[in-house]
């Protein structure tokens, strides 16, 4: 089970027969293997039903089902007018639903690729982004931009960007990054009923991945809040901070470090932007060591910004806890 396990989290597609019998155990009533694909399709089922001011639009969304099947069933359910098929211009597009969402409605834009949202880059950062802001919040634009983001087998560099960084550096956008099935319910569903533009970054690899979901993540009510990161595996000696696919690679590294006594703490970030230091903090202190792992170019990168808010805290705190010891120096 524990090598099925890491095929799982590792994406991979082949997996033997004779271990491919065994995901299909019989698991507690209270839980369901569910994969991330279907996750995101039911947080946006439940979010159509919920509330009719959604509407989703995109590249081959409707008759299609989307070029990844996200979307499968949803046009036959909520018909033409929710579900809304578009040209191949994500400039278009993007600049209508920006223009709908300052309307009052909550349009999720879905991007074939993440890298194709350059095309329509001015919406989201000087429109969406800034609206908010520029309006001293009498102007909301509740939307969410979501698609496969960062690399995947056979997309060449065009397709294979990670754009974590990218949005995660503008100002009025919250940006996140899921890993497993009940990340992407809990913080689709969340990015939707936001007011503010979300940038969900979605990745390919993962959409085929099967994840035990419990009860309550199951259920339509469940939310996960946006900031918020997770540990996903407790650990003594080492932090590792990662998001998306590349969490599964922490996993793996886990559980090999561990048959030689080095216990890993595995944080999940789920969100870029506002980033959970707070969480990363508590971690490091009681640790000592920090390794961030992501999918994305090295500088100026997700990385990068973690280890400089935690140098800059390392200094601030020698900084107080000097003039403490002169406090203390002098007083005697």
């Amino acid at each position: 089970m524990a090598y099925l396990r890491s095929i799982l989290r590792s994406g991979k597609n082949a997996v033997p027969a004779v271990l491919r019998r065994e995901f299909h155990r019989t698991l507690p009533a209270a839980v369901q293997q569910v994969t991330v694909r279907d996750a995101i399709k039911e947080a946006l089922d439940e979010e159509l039903e919920r509330d009719e001011r959604v509407f989703l639009l995109g590249e081959e969304v409707a008759l299609f089902e989307g070029a990844y099947k996200v979307t499968r069933g949803l046009w036959k359910k909520y018909g033409d007018k929710r579900i809304i098929d578009t040209p191949i211009t994500e400039i278009g597009f993007t600049g209508i639903a920006v223009g709908a969402a300052m309307a009052g409605l909550r349009p999720v834009v879905e991007y074939m690729s993440f890298n194709f949202s350059m095309q329509s880059v001015d919406h989201i950062i000087n429109s969406a982004a800034k609206t908010y802001y520029m309006s001293g919040g009498l102007q909301p634009v509740s939307i969410v931009f979501r698609g496969p983001n960062g690399a995947a087998p056979g997309v060449a560099a065009q397709h294979a960007q990670c754009f974590a960084a990218w949005y995660g550096h503008v100002p009025g956008l919250k940006v996140v990054s899921p890993w497993s099935a009940e990340d992407a319910k809990g913080l689709l569903k969340s990015a939707i009923r936001d007011d503010n533009p979300v940038v969900f970054l979605e990745n390919e690899i993962m959409y085929s991945v099967p994840f035990e979901m419990s009860e309550e993540s199951q259920s339509k009510d469940f939310l996960i809040p946006i900031g918020k990161a997770k540990i996903e595996r407790k650990g003594n000696h080492v932090t590792l901070v990662s998001h998306s696919h590349v969490v599964s690679r922490c996993m793996d590294a886990a559980a090999v470090l561990a048959k030689d006594g080095i216990e890993c703490e595995v944080i999940n970030l789920r969100t870029i932007r506002p980033m959970d230091m707070e969480a990363i903090e508590t971690s490091v202190m009681k640790t000592k060591h920090l390794i961030t792992v992501e999918g994305g170019w090295p500088q100026f990168g997700v990385g990068g910004e973690i280890l400089a808010r935690i140098m800059e805290g390392i200094f601030l705190f020698i900084f107080l806890k000097c003039l403490f010891l002169l406090f203390i120096y002098q007083s005697i």
